[in-house]
């Protein structure tokens, strides 16, 4: 009789679990959506939730179900979003946007939220940043200094909102640092500081200075030597070999400018730009090249333009991109988590390779590893 029970017993155990895995397997992925369907950012949240339909369509899996939420780019309308998606038992979403939209998001605990802002300071404790962050980015250009054997490198920040995010980035990339500028975007405040930190007096001096000893020494080549030297800036070199620069469109070319003014030219010193997103403007302006960048792989992101293009008849941009590859990575860990875990999905280290590039996810973090790219004579290059 003890072992009848006994084998009853074992019959319904391995009965309930593999009910229970059958569950599990069917367990519908449900990701919520909190975009801008409405407001000033409508057409940018638009062109993210068509690109999360092209992400369902290449996955080609019916297990997955989007649920979307309007922010109105407000962080009201974002939080009382949330609640619904809450209330609905989504425990994962893509969203919001934009750094201002995730002040209140602590109130709804359950839900993990990845967030397409590369801003990683006072993020609330169930918000995970998705976008190229500074460190991402500095973890790229760490790696080129290396491979190029760059020895001093200095490191020049304007003084706006993500200060601290840059210094954050320094400490976490371990990239070596000569010397930390803080600079003022103010044009007429910015040469005078670019002259400071070049020693562009001092330099332009010695060149007055040996135009004056040329003139009255008794050199009988004195004349020749005069004109190669009135067709000089400066006399000295820079105590650097490269320059970061943590600015981007116009600012970023007022910077090099600068440097240009005070006889540092991109020809012999290493320019080295925060991620310009294959800026076109920066192409035409030749004589600010080389510039080196990092960023995210070219031709993903170009071959992804051309379908998005193609399918809704309207041009995209990278957040489309990188919704499109959130949706793929979610996918992709539920295959390898229980979806009633979420936490545990972002907290163990792994990696998923995106179009973006590569996604590395440890301890609630997402970095990027990043392309390098060179724009030189109006062309651009991949280093790696």
């Amino acid at each position: 009789m003890y072992n009848f029970l006994k084998i009853i017993w074992i019959f319904f155990l391995g009965f309930f679990c593999l009910f229970t895995s059958t569950i599990y397997a069917n367990e519908k992925i449900k990701i919520g959506l909190l975009v801008p369907v409405t407001g000033d950012n409508k057409e940018l949240g638009q062109q993210i939730v068509k690109s999360t339909r092209i992400a369902l369509k290449d996955i080609g899996s019916d297990e997955i179900e989007i649920y979307l939420k309007d922010t109105n780019s407000n962080p009201n309308k974002t939080i009382e979003s949330a609640i619904e998606l809450n209330k609905m038992g989504i425990k994962i979403v893509i969203g919001p946007v934009f750094y201002k939209n995730l002040v209140y998001l602590d109130e709804v605990e359950d839900i993990t939220f990845l967030s397409l802002t590369n801003r990683t300071i006072g993020l609330p404790k169930n918000v995970i940043s998705a976008g190229i962050n500074a460190t991402s980015q500095l973890n790229s250009i760490k790696k080129f200094i290396e491979t190029s054997k760059i020895k001093k490198t200095i490191f020049l920040t304007p003084k706006v909102d993500y200060e601290s995010e840059i210094k954050k980035a320094i400490n976490q990339s371990k990239v070596k640092i000569y010397k930390h500028y803080v600079y003022d975007t103010d044009p007429t405040k910015l040469t005078a500081q670019i002259e400071k930190i070049t020693n562009y007096k001092i330099r332009k001096q010695n060149l007055i200075d040996e135009i004056k000893r040329v003139e009255n020494s008794e050199l009988v080549d004195k004349e020749k030597q005069i004109k190669k030297l009135e067709k000089r800036h400066t006399i000295g070199n820079v105590n650097f070999d490269s320059v970061i620069i943590s600015d981007f469109n116009e600012s970023l070319k007022s910077v090099i400018t600068s440097l240009l003014y005070t006889d540092v030219s991109p020809k012999n010193k290493y320019i080295i730009s925060f991620n310009q997103w294959f800026d076109e403007s920066i192409l035409s302006e030749e004589i600010i090249q080389p510039i080196y960048y990092p960023s995210i792989n070219k031709k993903n992101l170009r071959n992804f333009e051309n379908k998005f293009e193609k399918q809704f008849k309207e041009k995209t941009n990278f957040l489309s991109l990188l919704s499109y590859d959130l949706v793929g990575l979610i996918y992709y860990l539920s295959l390898e988590n229980d979806l009633t875990d979420i936490n545990k999905m972002f907290k163990q280290k792994n990696s998923f390779r995106g179009k973006i590039g590569i996604f590395d996810i440890k301890n609630n973090k997402i970095n990027h590893k990043l392309n390098f790219y060179k724009i030189e004579d109006k062309k651009i290059k991949k280093i790696f």
